[in-house]
C-alpha cells in the first residue's frame, strides 16, 4: 500500500514549502469545506480538518479566518473538485485531484503537462481500480501510549493498519471511516499533524535514478499548478 512510499514522500514534501503556493492551495480547501457545510468547524468535520492541516503548516490566523469569511461572500467563487489522470515518462501512473472555477484551463494545463513530458491524460476512471482510497493520520506517539494501545483503541473506529516511522505514527483506514477514526483520535486526545484523504497504489513500481528525475520534473510542473491540490504516483 506504499507505507514507506508515505514516508519518503512526506520527507520530500520540502517542494510545498513554496508559501506562494502553498498556503493559496490551504486556503482554497478551507473556503471549498465551509462553502460546502458551513462556516462552524465543531458542525463541519471537513472545515475542521482543512484548518487543521493549514495549522499544521504554519499558516497564519488571519489567512484562515479570510478563507472561511471568503466563503460566505457573495462573489465567492465556486470551486469544483475534479480528478485526472494520466501516463508519465516511463510509464508512471499519476492521479492529480484539483480544485478549479475554471474547468477548461486546468484541464488544457494538465494535459499540456503531461504532453511536454512524452506522456499523456487517459479517460477518467482508467486508474481508479489502480488505486486503494485511504484515511491516512500522521501524528506524533504520546508519551503515555504505545502503537499497540493505539490500534486497540481504534480497531472500532475502521482501523486497517498503524505503522511507526522515527517518533512519527501513521494511521490507515478505508475513506468512509475518516470522520470515526478522526473522532476517536479527538477522544483518545491526541494531536493530529496531517489528516487527508490519499490514494495509495495498489502495486507499485521501482524506477532507477535517471527515471525518477524525469519523473519529478513531471510532478512538480503539474503541483505548481494553483488549482492541483494533491498528485499520487505509483512509484515504489
Amino acid at each position: 500500500m506504499g507505507r514507506a512510499f508515505e514516508y519518503r514522500r512526506a520527507s520530500k514534501e520540502k517542494r510545498w514549502d513554496k508559501m506562494s503556493k502553498l498556503f493559496p492551495k490551504l486556503a482554497k480547501n478551507i473556503t471549498i469545506a465551509a462553502k460546502e457545510s458551513g462556516s462552524d468547524p465543531d458542525l463541519n468535520a471537513k472545515l475542521r480538518t482543512a484548518i487543521m492541516n493549514a495549522k499544521a503548516q504554519n499558516m497564519p490566523k488571519d489567512n484562515i479566518d479570510a478563507a472561511i469569511k471568503r466563503a460566505a461572500g457573495k462573489d465567492s467563487e465556486t470551486f469544483a473538485e475534479i480528478c485526472y489522470e494520466g501516463k508519465g515518462p516511463h510509464g508512471v501512473l499519476v492521479f492529480v485531484e484539483c480544485a478549479t472555477d475554471n474547468n477548461t484551463r486546468t484541464v488544457a494545463n494538465i494535459k499540456s503537462y503531461f504532453n511536454k513530458s512524452g506522456g499523456g491524460t487517459v479517460p477518467t476512471g482508467s486508474l481508479e481500480f489502480m488505486f486503494s482510497r485511504k484515511s491516512v493520520f500522521e501524528f506524533e506517539l504520546p508519551e503515555d501510549k504505545s502503537v499497540e494501545d493505539i490500534e486497540l483503541e481504534l480497531i472500532e473506529a475502521g482501523l486497517e493498519e498503524i505503522e511507526k516511522y522515527d517518533d512519527n505514527v501513521f494511521v490507515y483506514g478505508d475513506y468512509t471511516n475518516f470522520g470515526s477514526l478522526s473522532n476517536a483520535l479527538d477522544q483518545m486526545g491526541i494531536e493530529v499533524k496531517k489528516a487527508t484523504l490519499k490514494r495509495l497504489p495498489l502495486n507499485q513500481v521501482e524506477f532507477n535514478e535517471e527515471q525518477l528525475a524525469d519523473i519529478e520534473k513531471l510532478i512538480d510542473r503539474i503541483e505548481d499548478d494553483d488549482d492541483v491540490q494533491a498528485v499520487y504516483t505509483n512509484i515504489a
